[in-house]
């Protein structure tokens, strides 16, 4: 297995997040920032009371009736097909939340960290993700790949080899550290010794930029309430408002 190599003398202040004009074009947007600062854990017994306290009020046919007519996640499968990535192989990180779900009435039991952003992505049917940042060389592009960049993704022994033309984050040492919105990268991934996180959190054509803010912020608290630290956007759309939305995304998925 490749050995993981924390990167020293990293200031977040300096990070840049490059969202190329030929990802935007296919309908892809989000908002992207840093927490600092946080301090994760295996999980923590009042989170996952307002977790569990959700979870219970979901119905398992309208996880079924989203996972068939969500615009949300025919979205990001509409992203899929516009780069040749069709089919069971590319499933959005939200939509492989409820298909977990739909199996084990539950979601997974991970890390704090990744135990929030989980949720908030279950709620919202957003694709997010968290990646340590002590193991991010240098700036994120948000781009095509060219067929040069290694991606190992999480769970895999070594790297594998990622074809032209996929829109993947990319870091300054050319390595993926997410594939679409699909898989996460072994590089990255988030510990209980995680400090710090890049975040992503990923629309389509039917997320508007407002819904997508909204979201952001909801995750924010809720990691900075439970974790604590410090968030820094990197990038997010302008003009828009970033008011909390806890309650709309909490009925969002309670309702179907």
């Amino acid at each position: 297995m490749p050995k993981l190599n924390l990167i020293e003398n990293l200031y977040i202040e300096r990070m840049n997040f490059n969202f190329y004009e030929e990802v935007k074009a296919l309908g892809a947007n989000g908002v992207y920032f840093v927490i600092n600062g946080m301090k994760n854990k295996k999980n923590d017994a009042e989170f996952d009371k307002i977790k569990d306290s959700l979870l219970q009020q979901v119905d398992i046919n309208s996880i079924n009736d989203k996972i068939a007519n969500s615009e949300i996640l025919r979205g990001f499968r509409e992203l899929h097909e516009a780069v040749n990535c069709s089919g069971k192989k590319y499933v959005s990180a939200s939509e492989n939340l409820f298909n977990y779900f739909a199996s084990h009435k539950s979601l997974p039991n991970i890390n704090l960290i990744v135990d929030i952003y989980n949720y908030i992505s279950f709620c919202s049917e957003l694709a997010i993700g968290a990646h340590d940042t002590g193991f991010i060389n240098g700036d994120i592009d948000f781009r095509l790949t060219n067929g040069t960049e290694p991606f190992w993704p999480l769970g895999y022994p070594k790297a594998i080899s990622i074809k032209a033309g996929e829109y993947c984050y990319i870091d300054a040492s050319n390595d993926i550290i997410c594939r679409l919105e699909v898989r996460q990268g072994e590089k990255t991934k988030v510990t209980e010794n995680t400090t710090s996180c890049f975040y992503i959190v990923q629309g389509n054509k039917a997320t508007p930029s407002s819904y997508i803010l909204k979201t952001a912020k909801e995750l924010i608290e809720i990691t900075t309430k439970f974790c604590g630290g410090e968030a820094v956007y990197l990038y997010h759309p302008q003009n828009t408002s970033i008011n909390t939305c806890a309650e709309s995304i909490r009925k969002n998925i309670v309702s179907g």
